[in-house]
């Protein structure tokens, strides 16, 4: 098991920066990967970014070369710093992890408030 807060979110106008923070309650060093998600209302969750055991990064198409995910093993910390945000970043952005390949994303945060709105 492992418990994700993020934290983070709040509101920004477009062109600005945030960057979200992931805390794990154990150690991530084993775990296979990490990842955020998002999820706008009345829209289906969205794998926006994961970052592997092995720091093998994927974005999805519409925030590459905006976003930036990294982890932290030692502080059992996953970061995503988002740059250029648009209006349509805005959403409920959650943390997840995925212990292994074969699993699911199987364990969520509580999820924090991104708007960008000027």
């Amino acid at each position: 098991q492992v418990q994700l807060v993020e934290s983070g979110g709040g509101l920004v106008q477009p062109g600005g920066s945030l960057r979200l923070s992931c805390a794990a309650s154990r150690n991530i060093f084993s775990i296979y990967a990490m990842g955020w998600y998002r999820q706008a209302p009345g829209k289906q969750r969205e794998l926006v970014a994961t970052i592997t055991r092995g720091s093998t990064r994927n974005y999805t198409d519409s925030v590459k070369g905006r976003f930036t995910i990294s982890r932290d093993n030692a502080r059992k910390m996953v970061y995503l710093q988002m740059n250029s945000l648009k209006p349509e970043d805005t959403a409920v952005y959650y943390c997840s992890a995925k212990k292994d390949v074969l699993t699911p994303w199987d364990f969520w945060g509580q999820g924090t408030q991104v708007t960008v709105s000027s």
